[in-house]
């Protein structure tokens, strides 16, 4: 599969997230949390927190940085690895192409967590 829509440039301001679902491969719904950093660049990552299964997408963002509300770990944008306790386990990050204001997300390829 290629790249989705996710949302338009004008959705979010920076430092700023939403939820959106985009069709995998199986064609099972993969919910993504789309988010603006504090810069205006552009990421997208698994909107699930790694340790208590709930959404990133109603955090707070902060730099390049998405926090998880229900226990405080943060993640980084751009790696997907925690950054705050308790999460150990990174999620999946998703290559983010933007074309003129469309936001476009591909939730088949992840891309590499750097160690």
């Amino acid at each position: 599969m290629t790249s989705q829509l996710a949302c338009m440039a004008d959705d979010l301001a920076p430092e700023e997230a939403m939820l959106v679902e985009l069709d995998g491969a199986n064609g099972a719904p993969v919910p993504v949390a789309v988010v603006r950093d504090a810069d205006g660049g552009w990421h997208a990552l698994s909107d699930i927190c790694s340790h208590g299964q709930v959404s990133l997408s109603d955090g707070e963002v902060e730099g390049c940085l998405v926090e998880c509300w229900l226990h405080g770990s943060q993640f980084d944008l751009r790696t997907g690895k925690p950054v705050q306790l308790p999460a150990t386990q990174p999620v999946p990050v998703y290559p983010v192409t933007v074309d003129g204001d469309r936001i476009l997300v591909d939730v088949d390829e992840t891309l590499a967590v750097a160690s």
